[in-house]
């Protein structure tokens, strides 16, 4: 049994959801102060679970000029994929609910 390094009292276990993960994490909790700690194994596997999960943003469609539509990209995506001015990107849309992006060369 663990205790509470703060009150020494002992410390349930209990396994808490992550946003946007499926796994759980094994969290140790404190009654009486409110004292909690993760269980290491559990929560290495979350994290690398969420980074192999895709990057999801809501972005808005705004108007260009006359019947043309564009969208800005946020300034993390531009950061994390090198995005410049005059690059090329490719567009497949595979069906009406979905478009992909291909980065050119």
């Amino acid at each position: 049994m663990k205790k509470c390094p703060k009150c020494d009292s002992v410390l349930r276990k209990v396994e808490v959801s992550v946003e946007g993960a499926k796994s759980k994490v094994l969290s140790y909790q404190c009654r009486k102060c409110d004292y909690f700690e993760f269980g290491s194994k559990s929560s290495k596997k979350v994290v690398e679970e969420l980074r192999e999960t895709p990057l999801k943003i809501k972005q808005n469609i705004v108007k260009l000029s006359q019947d043309r539509l564009g969208m800005y990209f946020n300034s993390h995506v531009v950061r994390s994929l090198g995005l410049k001015k005059g690059n090329h990107i490719y567009v497949s849309v595979p069906d009406k609910k979905h478009m992909i992006l291909e980065l050119g060369d």
